[in-house]
């Protein structure tokens, strides 16, 4: 069977083929800019995890007895910093987000000799 005007059936296929292109086309833009909002998002998660590590280390660097005064939870800008003291000379930190208390970002734990013996 021959097709009586060939024209359009070619000017079909091009429609065709222009209609999957422009559908990858929107696919990869989509999936670019859900890249890019996730990095953006890991960028943001990075710098606070660096500005907890800051507080982490400043907190490291504390006496038993500021530690003592400290157990608890109490603000730290950002951040809600918690100090437990699991035994009588290891302290346990940790740094969590003031929007988010639950989520711990940094945890560590410290040992402190017992001054009074």
């Amino acid at each position: 069977m021959r097709w009586r005007n060939p024209r359009g059936t070619i000017l079909l296929e091009a429609l065709v083929g222009l209609l999957l292109l422009s559908a990858a086309a929107v696919t990869i833009v989509g999936a670019i800019t859900g890249g890019l909002a996730n990095e953006g998002r890991l960028h943001d998660r990075e710098r606070q995890t660096e500005r907890a590590d800051r507080l982490l280390a400043g907190l490291t660097l504390l006496s038993r007895r500021d530690l003592d005064r400290r157990i608890g939870a109490s603000p730290a800008g950002e951040f809600v910093v918690v100090v437990t003291r699991p035994e009588p000379t290891l302290y346990r930190m940790t740094i969590s987000p003031d929007a988010a208390p639950d989520v711990e970002l940094l945890t560590t734990v410290v040992y402190r000799a017992d001054e009074s013996r």
